[in-house]
């Protein structure tokens, strides 16, 4: 804006001018006009008017060649403009479509994962030999690793901190970290390297703490990957040490060592710092580490921490972090696995187009009691909520003809949902807050996102015995 108003500031200034040499040449003629009676008056009168009038010809040249530059910077100035301002919606249309492009990606990478993980479940419930329950084990930690990674993808997408948020809950360090740690434990011993586990705490009966969970764990994700890819024999250590407590509150320290490829002090110094820019990030001596790092280093930051790095060359490199968090009681909640069920037998209404998946969800809920009836789309589902009587209905999301909102829409618009209103559970692989968002709008109850976990399936129809019992 600076830039027109001087602009147009010197467009007055010469039209400002252009009318003082008009009223100057107008002057000019009329004193000549009176002095033409004397000669000699009249000669010095017209060589002062020649010398004047070129003098003013020339300012006048002057002025309208700079004010044509001028008008001609303004025109460059609104191209420019313009064209920024098509290169920005141009970049917000790639951003929009880079998340379509994920949440596309996210969905065709859990759908066929529910089936996998499905089928392994139906697995474990046979009977298999030592050597069997081995291996199924190793693909049902690596499904879930591959499961855990999608939503790493999904999160990493987000690594603008204005888009990160923390979400707080209780964690018992040792459960939940151990499982994790299992799946990292096949991939070393892949490689021949040791893989060594320490929990390191003085009360860990007394409390669990409070954080964000899944962010901690993607950082330890990062930094467990990076250790094993750097590292071709040794060790890979990881430690968390919870032995250090201020009144209410516990530091979490977390260590990710390694005895791999380590790095130079120069690399060590300005690993972060080249993070920031990941163009310049040099392949050979990163790998790909950068962009794990820079996400690491946001989220560490984000839950009020600082992410620490010591490494050698050829003799390893440790990363860690401290976190202060909340102590919390560590009270057991009811055991859902051991908890009964309110009815001994119910019916539920599954509205699933996939057939693989009618197979894993039916399976999941005859184990928990369930009488299944399947829809292969919204339609069917509705006609068929209104011909027979369920207990609840499980619906996906995104099917043919009719998708889920629609159907629930219309069955919760129905005369007879409004006699006898049972719970609707959204299904789908998207697990957007978007969807969830959408369901709520629908009068979805619930959502259960692809895979299905069978600990969130069951508590989810517990927390929804109540509504089959009095309905």
């Amino acid at each position: 804006m600076p830039i027109f108003k001087q602009l147009f500031s010197s467009f007055y200034l010469k039209t400002i001018l252009s009318v003082f040499l008009l009223i100057a040449f107008t002057a000019i003629l009329y004193i000549a006009f009176i002095g033409i009676e004397h000669t000699d008056v009249l000669k010095n009168i017209a060589l002062t008017a020649a010398i004047i009038i070129i003098l003013l010809v020339f300012l006048l040249f002057f002025f309208l060649k700079t004010m044509l530059k001028d008008r001609g910077r303004i025109k460059k100035l609104e191209a420019i403009l313009e064209h920024l301002e098509f290169e920005l919606e141009k970049f917000k249309d790639a951003a929009d479509m880079k998340m379509m492009y994920l949440a596309n990606m996210s969905h065709e990478i859990r759908t066929p994962l529910n089936t996998v993980i499905g089928m392994i479940n139906m697995l474990k419930q046979t009977d298999l030999d030592g050597d069997q329950t081995t291996e199924l084990e190793i693909a049902e930690y690596s499904s879930l690793h591959l499961l855990q990674l999608v939503n790493m993808i999904l999160d990493n997408s987000k690594a603008n901190g204005s888009d990160l948020r923390l979400s707080f809950g209780a964690m018992s360090l040792k459960k939940d970290f151990s499982r994790l740690f299992k799946i990292f434990e096949y991939q070393a011993m892949d490689k021949g390297l040791e893989f060594e586990v320490k929990f390191l705490s003085e009360q860990h009966d007394k409390f669990s703490v409070l954080g964000d969970l899944a962010k901690i764990q993607q950082v330890i994700i990062n930094l467990i990957n990076n250790a094993i890819k750097f590292t071709d024999s040794g060790k890979i250590s990881i430690i968390i040490d919870q032995s250090v407590g201020v009144d209410e509150h516990q530091i979490v320290t977390f260590y990710v060592k390694d005895t791999g490829a380590g790095m130079r002090a120069y690399e060590v110094k300005d690993i972060f710092k080249a993070s920031k820019n990941l163009e310049s990030l040099s392949i050979e001596n990163y790998k790909g580490r950068g962009m794990g790092l820079l996400i690491s280093h946001q989220l560490v930051t984000l839950m009020g921490g600082e992410l620490k790095i010591e490494s050698k060359e050829n003799e390893g490199t440790t990363f860690y972090f401290s976190l202060q968090l909340k102590k919390t009681l560590n009270i057991k909640g009811k055991t859902i696995e051991a908890e009964p069920f309110v009815l001994n037998r119910f019916s539920v209404l599954i509205a699933e187009d996939n057939r693989m998946h009618q197979k894993v969800i039916k399976f999941l809920l005859e184990q928990l009691g369930a009488d299944c009836t399947f829809a292969k789309n919204g339609f069917e589902a509705v006609e068929l909520y209104k011909l027979l009587d369920f207990d609840m209905v499980f619906m996906d999301i995104y099917m043919p003809n009719i998708d889920g909102y629609e159907a629930t829409k219309k069955i919760k618009n129905s005369k007879k949902y409004a006699s006898r209103n049972i719970p609707v559970i959204g299904v789908s692989a998207s697990a957007f807050s978007k969807d969830i968002s959408n369901a709520k709008l629908a009068g979805i109850d619930d959502f259960l996102s692809k895979p299905i976990e069978v600990p969130k399936l069951r508590e989810l129809i517990i927390k929804h015995a109540s509504v089959n019992k009095t309905a």
